[in-house]
């Protein structure tokens, strides 16, 4: 089908209000716009430029760690959380009492990620797997009485207060198993020849249309996007998160999938989605170039300034990679020093200034590694 006159499907009467019901996606895609194929060779290049700079970097876990957090972070502050990853990187215990739900919304995202990664390892990103992160996604918050782990079993609606108000309704839920299923066929379909960023732009817009589940949607849609391009061998780590980029367009990122349904432009929602791609890959291969230097300076402090200590303060500095807020307790049981031998090294990294304390209390002190942590912020 040519992407110039793609149908997303209809608008259907139902008692009080018009639900949307989409077209099936199922297809091979073509186009004769000659600024897409410029758009898709960007974003393609940087995509792999990333991919490429990801695997000749030292522990990238670390610090893939951290680009999960944020996204965990971003994707969540889209959908109403106000969680910043400072807080989303303090335990529990650390957190006020009326901040614990959006914390533990944030939580769930880092936690939901990381079981879907793993399951690539055996499963194909399919409905099964969808399900079984969602149940993750919303377990012990808000959306926990709102069918996790299953698809809706009746209408949902997106803007506004009720179904009368609402700025968009999604398909019945009879019709959420045939659209999924087909949906599911789309992202592993074998047989056809669409560029993969171009087939998981299509498949995200569907799979936000349906909006298969009560809650959770927006943060699923989302992490799908990595969860498509680990599969499918493009990235070989989880390194690209688009919420930040989504976010901060968050206008144009809403009126694009609207503009796909209203009036089938599904055209501009991939131009969107591909700069998306491209400024997305841009900037997570400056952050790394900035990680790099960062930790080549650290490293030379250590090495000037820190004597027999050096092998303990090489490994606080792997730590603080991997975990940059950290308290004295943390430190001693992670490097297995002393309470007080603990409090040195963290002091001799304060007075470096490669560590803050924060709170500015004597006891139950926080310190925070802040040139790492800025860069994710």
């Amino acid at each position: 089908m040519e992407i110039s006159s793609f149908k997303s499907g209809t608008f259907i009467s139902q008692y009080n209000y018009k639900s949307f019901q989409p077209s099936f996606i199922n297809q091979e895609y073509t186009w004769s716009d000659s600024q897409l194929n410029v758009l898709l060779e960007k974003a393609t290049l940087k995509l792999g430029e990333l991919n490429t700079f990801s695997q000749l970097i030292p522990d990238i876990d670390l610090f893939i760690k951290m680009h999960i957090f944020k996204e965990a972070t971003v994707s969540s502050r889209i959908e109403g959380t106000k969680t910043e990853i400072e807080e989303a990187l303090l335990n529990e215990t650390d957190v006020l009492p009326e901040n614990r739900n959006d914390w533990t919304e944030v939580r769930n995202y880092v936690s939901a990620m990381n079981f879907a990664i793993k399951e690539l390892e055996s499963l194909p990103l399919s409905g099964r797997l969808l399900k079984n992160t969602h149940e993750i996604l919303l377990e012990g918050v808000r959306g926990q009485s709102k069918l996790p782990g299953q698809f809706r079993s009746s209408q949902n609606w997106i803007g506004g207060a009720t179904l009368k108000d609402a700025v968009f309704i999604p398909p019945i839920h009879i019709d959420i198993p045939d659209l999924m299923s087909d949906l599911e066929k789309f992202i592993n379909n074998e047989e056809i020849n669409v560029p993969n960023l171009i087939r998981i732009a299509i498949a995200h817009y569907q799979f936000e249309t349906i909006h298969p589940f009560l809650d959770g949607n927006g943060r699923l849609g989302r992490l799908m996007i990595t969860l498509y391009l680990v599969s499918n061998k493009i990235l070989t780590r989880p390194i690209l998160y688009l919420s930040d980029f989504f976010e901060k367009h968050k206008s144009y990122y809403y009126d694009n999938l609207m503009g796909v349904r209203t009036k089938n432009d599904l055209m501009q929602w991939i131009r969107f989605f591909l700069v998306a791609v491209e400024e997305t890959c841009s900037k997570g291969i400056e952050t790394l170039h900035k990680i790099m230097q960062l930790k080549k300076i650290s490293e030379e402090k250590i090495i000037l300034n820190f004597g027999r200590k050096i092998p303990n303060a090489n490994r606080l500095l792997k730590l603080l990679f991997s975990d940059p807020i950290i308290t004295s307790t943390n430190v001693s049981k992670s490097l297995s020093l002393s309470p007080k031998s603990a409090l040195i090294l963290i002091d001799d990294f304060v007075k470096q200034q490669i560590l803050f304390e924060t709170t500015g209390f004597k006891r139950n002190r926080i310190f925070v590694f802040s040139d790492y942590l800025n860069l994710f912020k």
